[in-house]
């Protein structure tokens, strides 16, 4: 199994007709990912063809016919598409969701950066209003390895397994994976470093609690804010599967803006001892680095085989 996104989901890719969008659309074929459309109101009616690179796995190699739909309504309509992943620029993202959302479209996907707080808070509230699960938006998306990719997370650097992954950094996303690809996952998301994201730490970790195909759980979180805080809370209560966890900026220095716009320290709040501490009060192994992280991670896992 895996959460939020399987092989048997339909993707639209909104601006897939841009750079980044036909670049990231291909790579989402060769992973296997069923792409069904393409939403541009400009471009509707018009087939883009995809030569898709053969993967290390043998998949891709062959030229695949996307159609462009007008809107996400008549995308929906005419492949039966659950999934959007949205690739335009800032200033239209709002309304990309909102029509998303309007559509009744089950998963949503922000890849945009840069996109106005303002923004990002109206169509949260929207999409969660509509029954539409967002994730993002600056995000790298999510990938459940061996079924389906959406957003821009390599697919070639791990495989599939029981290893769970939820993380605000997209970076920290492609090297756990990496350390860990031996082992593989069953899903991994990348919720978003914004102020105001979509799907929480909280959302993933009760999903993974609920995946009996999800074993073990790795949280990546950041200085700034108090999600991790609250995640550790959650954990306390309502997760019984073992959590490790990584919380990036040790060394970054007070009161500074660091990376992603929600990475603010003041003072003692939102720093990464004190995240460190509330996730270990909360039984959660935290990492000094990745690689320790990922240690951590093998260990619990041999634990688990030893008393199984």
């Amino acid at each position: 199994m895996a959460i939020y996104l399987s092989k048997e989901s339909k993707v639209l890719v909104q601006g897939m007709t841009g750079g980044e969008g036909m670049k990231h659309t291909r790579r989402m074929l060769a992973a296997g990912t069923n792409v069904v459309g393409g939403v541009n109101p400009r471009k509707a009616g018009r087939t883009v063809e995809f030569t898709v690179p053969e993967g290390p796995d043998g998949r891709g190699g062959a030229s695949v016919a996307v159609p462009v739909f007008g809107s996400v309504a008549e995308g929906m309509h005419a492949t039966g598409a659950d999934v959007t992943v949205v690739f335009v620029p800032p200033a239209f993202a709002k309304a990309a969701v909102v029509e998303a959302a309007d559509a009744g479209i089950g998963l949503a996907v922000v890849i945009t950066e840069g996109i106005p707080v303002h923004d990002t808070v109206a169509f949260t509230a929207y999409a969660g209003r509509s029954g539409t699960r967002l994730v993002g938006p600056n995000c790298p998306g999510l990938i459940s390895p061996g079924q389906s990719n959406a957003g821009i997370i390599p697919p070639d650097i791990a495989g599939p397994g029981r290893i769970g992954l939820v993380s605000k950094s997209g970076t920290l996303t492609y090297q756990l994976m990496h350390e860990l690809r031996d082992v593989g996952f069953s899903t991994c998301v990348g919720i978003g470093g914004d102020p105001v994201v979509g799907t929480t730490h909280i959302d993933c970790l009760a999903a993974f609690q609920d995946d009996p195909d999800t074993d073990l759980v790795v949280l990546i979180g950041e200085i700034g804010g108090d999600a991790e805080e609250r995640a550790a809370a959650y954990i306390r209560e309502h997760v019984t599967k073992p959590v490790v966890g990584y919380i990036a900026g040790f060394t970054a220095p007070e009161g500074r803006t660091m990376g992603h716009a929600g990475a603010i320290v003041s003072g003692s709040s939102g720093t990464a001892q004190a995240k460190k501490e509330a996730l270990e009060a909360a039984g959660v192994r935290v990492g000094g680095t990745p690689t320790e992280t990922a240690k951590l991670v093998l260990e619990l896992l041999e634990d688990r085989q030893r008393t199984a």
